[in-house]
């Protein structure tokens, strides 16, 4: 039997409270009916509150998790999320500069929604010398696209230059996304070959924000192997994201306050395997 299933592989962290990371990946990728393949490079203790711990995976076990993959799969499609060293982002560099016929979603995951730092400070020059210039498109936030230019992007005019220039200093397509303007509505800025992209949609009152910047990117690249072109794969993101937003949920904890969780990759699952199985009952 020939698969029809495309395969796409997430090089990212684990997060034990599963709203980032591989975790996060892995329902996006389920979601779009992708086959997900991960290469673990960190397992981070971590909660939408909090990243309590990081424990990097020895380079040489995650080369071979993804030289394996590459040897086993037709991978159509390949996201990176946090790298975290210097070693990592250099080994992975290497590899994709051998398989240009992949396309290579970079988020460059430097700081975690809590504030706290995600990468080693060193990292960030192999990433824009080495990873940016192979990738099919980099989805910076707006924090991280200060950390890349060196300076504040403080309004949408603002973004536009900074897309662009992100653009032309490494030869790659730029997702910039305007989230963290106090803004109405969310704007997102897409520089593709030149030409700019403009993605807005009204901001959600939510809380559940741990996992955003992960699930755009895997949706992105879901998307891309499933044959889309990169703007409408942007487009397929933005409403997959927007659905997960208004459909997050809220746990309590045993002292009381509250976690909030994005609904990826289960949204009316639930609820269309109840009309499927009503409909066969009724047969």
């Amino acid at each position: 039997m020939t698969t029809v299933v495309p395969a796409a592989l997430t090089i990212a962290g684990s997060d034990c409270s599963s709203g980032a990371g591989i975790q996060a990946d892995l329902k996006t990728f389920q979601h779009f009916h992708v086959h997900g393949l991960t290469a673990v490079t960190c397992v981070v203790s971590e909660t939408a509150r909090i990243v309590r711990a990081v424990h990097p995976v020895p380079v040489s076990i995650i080369r071979d998790q993804i030289a394996l993959l590459l040897d086993s799969f037709p991978i159509f499609a390949t996201k990176t999320g946090m790298l975290f060293s210097t070693e990592i982002v250099r080994m992975v560099a290497e590899i994709f500069q051998n398989h240009p016929e992949i396309h290579l979603v970079v988020d460059p995951v430097m700081i975690a929604t809590s504030g706290t730092s995600l990468i080693e400070p060193e990292a960030v020059e192999i990433y824009k010398t080495r990873l940016f210039p192979l990738a099919r498109v980099i989805t910076p936030n707006l924090p991280e696209a200060e950390a890349l230019l060196g300076e504040h992007i403080a309004d949408e005019a603002a973004m536009e230059s900074a897309v662009r220039r992100l653009s032309a200093t490494f030869g790659t397509a730029v997702l910039l996304k305007g989230g963290h303007l106090q803004t109405p509505d969310c704007v997102d800025l897409l520089v593709d070959k030149g030409e700019l992209y403009r993605f807005t949609a009204a901001r959600i009152p939510v809380y559940a924000s741990h996992g955003t910047g992960c699930s755009l990117s895997a949706a992105i690249t879901a998307a891309l192997a499933q044959g889309e072109s990169l703007p409408s794969a942007v487009e397929i993101a933005k409403h997959y994201l927007g659905e997960i937003l208004r459909q997050s949920y809220d746990f309590t904890s045993p002292d009381g306050s509250t976690i909030h969780a994005l609904n990826q990759g289960t949204y009316g699952t639930l609820a269309r395997c109840l009309r499927e199985a009503a409909v066969f009952l009724n047969k």
